[in-house]
């Protein structure tokens, strides 16, 4: 059960309650749930209808139940970057998923933190990560968090793409799927509009180390604009890389920035390449 707490100013006089909740991003669905569950919404310590008004000065309180499924726990080798009482966020290591498959079952990062939580709650990470790419990955620890989060994370990816990249650089070019297979993607005119903007960071022996931001969240999308280009990522055997050197994509999530969920605080959270990336 996560306890939030709020105190009206002059600006929120003959306010309601739910309209005040919604502003600070409680959805609806959320605020029925709040409706239904005892004390959920207090004022000053007494219970309080959604409907009722705000004067400065007031103690809103929120109660929000966090129970769902979550996997089975396993005890794993997992660094946690950061945690608070809201969210957690996570440096997956390569090969592991984010979430249970019919492939995967006991071995992902929802398993991880089925086991550190200890607790009977919904996994919401609040985006997810190929199996084989590294890096971070952020969970919310109750639904007002994932709702506030979702969309809102701004990532660096870095990418060890094969020869050398003079120049810093934006692809735009829409991504499709690469005939009837469910996993490969392709540039191609009738995909989604996909922007990759990558900065060179340096040269690394005949490869090149770049950062990646993305305008949008295609599958594979950095992998495919940068073999668009002629630069694939070290080790992708999907999309043409030279898999000499490392058995997976050479692909790090390694820095996310955001506003905190519930304090508004901006966020910058940062992870160390992992040890097959050579730099």
């Amino acid at each position: 059960m996560r306890k939030i707490e709020f105190t009206a100013t002059e600006k929120d006089n003959g306010v309601t309650i739910k309209d005040y909740l919604k502003a600070f991003g409680v959805s609806s669905a959320l605020l029925t749930k709040l409706r239904q569950t005892e004390n959920g919404v207090t004022v000053n310590g007494t219970f309080a209808r959604t409907i009722d008004t705000l004067k400065c000065g007031d103690k809103l309180c929120i109660l929000i139940e966090n129970r769902g499924h979550m996997p089975s726990p396993a005890k794993m080798d997992v660094e946690i970057c950061f945690e608070d009482e809201d969210i957690i966020a996570l440096d997956k290591p390569p090969f592991m998923p984010v979430h249970e498959s019919r492939n995967h079952i006991g071995d992902t990062l929802s398993n991880f933190v089925a086991f550190h939580l200890d607790e009977d709650t919904a996994f919401r990470a609040v985006f997810r990560l190929d199996r084989d790419t590294s890096g971070l990955v952020l969970v919310a620890k109750h639904a007002l968090a994932a709702a506030k989060l979702a969309g809102n994370i701004d990532k660096d990816y870095y990418a060890l793409v094969s020869g050398r990249l003079e120049n810093s650089g934006t692809v735009d070019a829409p991504i499709a799927r690469c005939g009837d297979s469910i996993i490969k993607r392709k540039v191609s005119g009738d995909g989604e509009r996909a922007v990759t903007h990558y900065e060179v960071v340096k040269t690394v022996g005949d490869n090149t180390l770049v950062r990646c931001k993305l305008e949008t969240g295609r599958t594979h999308q950095i992998r495919v604009h940068m073999a668009h280009i002629g630069h694939p990522l070290v080790g992708d055997s999907l999309y043409g890389g030279d898999c000499s050197v490392i058995n997976r994509q050479a692909l790090h999530c390694k820095d996310i920035y955001f506003k905190h969920p519930v304090s508004g605080k901006k966020m910058h959270i940062t992870c160390d390449f992992p040890s097959d990336i050579r730099l």
